[in-house]
């Protein structure tokens, strides 16, 4: 019987379609073989076979350059498990990782949203206004009294440096009077460019190892120089104020008659003696406020108030006295280097535990930075030839700041 050509390539076209669905499910009967566990060595044998089995018209096929994705995942899964039996061991590694976020940093969270974006105050300096007779009047920071107050009750939770070991309190109690202004001066001498803590040390070695009669002017005068500076090495510049120290202690022999001055021309005519050792030496030593102690905690800090633009502490001092009452010109001191040592630190404030910058007081205030710790627990499992494993514990731990 004759067929046309069109009936004869529909026929051709049928037989081929039979073959290639043949060829894929064997292939993927073997691809699932490939997969299977501890199964690569029987898979690959038994894929042999079958390719064996298909005939001539299977293998013609297969060499023609004719493979499906089916036929791709069966080979490449089968060589991979062919390059696993070469391996000794598989590792199989498990990751936790744990977040510890400081208590500061999650105390602020709950307060606001966004604690990154602290809001600031606005800055209220003293003003200068002049009055109808034509004098000029300085009239206070508008708020001034409120930071005051807040500032206060910040000094009475935490204990500073200057509350236990501040100049002030260094003088050795039973010593006569004029041997406790002497003290008082030395001490202020000393605390130049020193910390309280450092200060504090290097006067306890004067009370205690200095030979009869002790830490007395008279003492001071006859101690060698090399021994006092010694005595007094912790603190900074120790060359300097032993050079210092040994010349004061002879002028006011000379000139004051064994006693300190009691006015701020004879305490800064003495060597070393500034203005703020004056003012603070009056105050401690003879009861008497003539002026404000300016040291860097004062300068720094109501300059981030914005009570002032100053650049030295002289003219801090001048800003201060214009309109500050008169009360507080010892104690502003006090309470401004004790809140510059535990709060408002020169570096890294801590803008997130101080009132002045949730109330929106303080104009300096900036975003602080917190520790982040992340700590990841690796768990690694090795997985011999015998099919024993053994696990292995490595922890690494990741710390960096971060804005609160």
């Amino acid at each position: 019987m004759k067929t046309s050509r069109l009936a004869r390539e529909a026929a051709g076209i049928g037989k081929t379609s039979e073959l290639v669905t043949r060829r894929q499910t064997r292939s993927f009967a073997t691809s699932l073989n490939a997969f299977s566990a501890n199964g690569a060595a029987t898979t690959f044998a038994a894929k042999q076979e079958d390719n064996d089995d298909d005939g001539s018209s299977l293998s013609s096929l297969s060499s023609s350059g004719a493979r499906d994705i089916e036929d791709a995942a069966g080979t490449s899964s089968a060589r991979k498990r062919k390059r696993g039996i070469a391996t000794p061991g598989t590792t199989v590694t498990t990751v936790e990782t744990t977040t510890r976020i400081s208590p500061r940093k999650s105390a602020m969270k709950a307060e606001d949203e966004s604690p990154a974006k602290i809001k600031k105050g606005r800055k209220q300096p003293a003003k200068k206004v002049v009055n109808e007779l034509g004098e000029v009047d300085i009239h206070p920071p508008a708020n001034w009294e409120i930071i005051y107050e807040a500032v206060q009750e910040m000094r009475k939770k935490v204990l500073a440096p200057v509350d236990t070991m501040g100049c002030e309190s260094l003088a050795e109690d039973t010593r006569s009077p004029r041997d406790k202004r002497f003290q008082t001066l030395i001490a202020l001498m000393l605390s130049s460019q020193t910390k309280d803590t450092t200060n504090a040390l290097a006067m306890s070695r004067l009370k205690h190892e200095l030979p009869p009669p002790g830490f007395t002017l008279e003492g001071i005068l006859a101690v060698d120089p090399v021994r006092l500076n010694e005595l007094i090495y912790a603190v900074g510049f120790h060359n300097n104020k032993t050079r210092y120290i040994k010349a004061t202690a002879q002028i006011l022999v000379d000139k004051f008659d064994s006693e300190i001055p009691d006015t701020i021309e004879g305490l800064i005519s003495l060597p070393g003696v500034g203005p703020k050792m004056a003012y603070l030496c009056m105050s401690a030593a003879w009861g008497r406020d003539e002026g404000i102690g300016v040291d860097v905690h004062v300068h720094r800090i109501t300059n981030l108030w914005g009570w002032h633009k100053t650049r030295q502490p002289e003219e801090t001092r001048a800003a201060l006295e214009a309109w500050l009452p008169r009360e507080k010109w010892h104690e502003i001191n006090h309470l401004l280097v004790g809140f510059g040592q535990t709060i408002c630190l020169p570096v890294g404030r801590k803008c997130g535990e101080c009132t002045l910058s949730t109330q929106r007081l303080c104009p300096g205030a900036v975003a602080q930075k917190s520790r982040v710790v992340r700590k990841k627990r690796k768990i690694e499992e090795v997985i011999g030839d015998g099919g024993e494993g053994v696990k292995e514990e490595v922890e690494s731990v990741l710390v960096k700041n971060e804005d609160v």
